[in-house]
């Protein structure tokens, strides 16, 4: 599976590392050093994957995400911000401006690799979802507005079996989202079976349950397979392994304990939005 990255990045032993890095994998890589020009090599090749340093002087990577997510043209591309601020601040203000993930730098060669494989494969499903709506407005059998999906608000599955951590996330989704509880793996199976839920968010530390392989299910159901998952990560060496796995199993996103409820919030609105533009899976 191969893809057209795009890096922009205005330190060039930075664009040049991940350059060869990515080349050595056989993608096509484009480079640029700027916002301007970035969004010029954006427009005329459509790279299938954007990755954007934060830290750029002039047009930041903030407006040039902003102008990609705003442009009907470009919006579907995965946009990644590789940053080496920890500020929750800057992921939300990322989020907001349209960012699909973030990488931290320095950029850990699995987690890179990982990302891109997934991103890879929401591509190709959004594009086919695009050519269908491209397909069905020709024949004049477009969606009507009414049938589109409501993405300021979600019913979110949290699966967290620690009752601290639980009640804190209900508190900070509760007030916007439809939200319910799961504590074991079983009750989430369950509820994702019904089919009534827009997202799911998994904690890797339950107690009793492998949080990872409660993911593989999800993802291996039909009821659950496009269900975007969140995954709630410990900052310890163990959990950032198992981190990865997950992105290799499919997982959407994931925060890092302790969760900084904007940023959850950010995550969540993203998470939502994604979930409209995936084609429901063919029953």
């Amino acid at each position: 599976m191969t893809a057209r990255i795009l890096v922009v990045d205005d330190v060039l032993p930075n664009v040049k590392l991940l350059e060869a890095k990515l080349s050595r994998e056989y993608y096509d890589v484009l480079t640029a050093m700027n916002g301007p020009d970035a969004l010029e090599i954006i427009e005329r090749e459509v790279p299938d994957i954007i990755l954007l340093d934060v830290m750029m002087p002039g047009m930041d990577s903030f407006e040039v995400c902003e102008r990609v997510k705003t442009n009907p043209n470009l919006m579907h591309i995965p946009v990644v911000m590789v940053t080496a601020l920890s500020d929750s601040s800057d992921r939300v203000r990322g989020l907001e401006a349209g960012a699909d993930y973030f990488l931290t730098k320095p950029v850990n060669d699995i987690a890179l690799f990982a990302r891109v494989r997934s991103l890879i494969r929401l591509k190709i499903m959004m594009d086919e979802l695009r050519l269908r709506e491209a397909t069905s407005s020709s024949f004049g059998v477009a969606d009507s507005e009414d049938e589109k999906i409501e993405t300021e608000v979600g019913r979110i599955l949290v699966v967290e079996d620690r009752e601290i951590y639980a009640r804190n996330i209900n508190q900070a989704l509760d007030d916007r989202h439809t939200v319910s509880m799961a504590t074991s793996a079983d009750d989430a199976i369950a509820a994702a079976r019904v089919g009534d839920v827009d997202l799911i968010i998994v904690s890797l530390s339950l107690q009793d349950t492998d949080g990872l392989r409660l993911c593989s299910h999800l993802r291996s159901m039909e009821e659950s397979r496009q269900m975007p998952i969140l995954i709630l990560v410990d900052d310890t060496p163990d959990q950032m392994e198992r981190l990865v796995r997950g992105l290799d199993l499919g997982v959407n996103d994931y925060l890092i304990r302790p969760v900084d409820q904007n940023e959850l919030m950010a995550r969540c609105r993203t998470q939502l939005r994604r979930k409209k533009y995936e084609p429901p899976f063919p029953r």
